[in-house]
């Protein structure tokens, strides 16, 4: 998987957003939003393949949880950011 090299994430208000422009003739751009554990996993991950384990071991390494709550919470993230088409593959 590889998240989508379209994407920035910006910060606005204090907040970490990733602004995805609809690309049609109207103004439907999509907004995102990513608390800190997203957006760890969206910087680190950024520009390279990654695999679901890689995202949890960030995950394992960054909160020092276990390894089955990194890879829930790595498959609860993957699957926000596959839902708003932020990652390819």
């Amino acid at each position: 998987m590889k998240i989508n090299e379209k994407m920035k994430v910006r910060t606005v208000a204090g907040e970490n957003i990733v602004i995805m422009p609809d690309g049609g003739g109207s103004d439907m751009t999509k907004v995102i939003a990513l608390n800190p554990s997203a957006l760890l996993l969206f910087n680190t991950l950024q520009g390279r393949d990654f695999t679901l384990q890689e995202a949890a071991g960030v995950l394992a390494d960054e909160y020092h949880i276990a390894g089955t709550q990194a890879l829930s919470d790595a498959k609860a993230w993957l699957g926000d950011m596959q839902r708003n088409g932020l990652v390819n593959g």
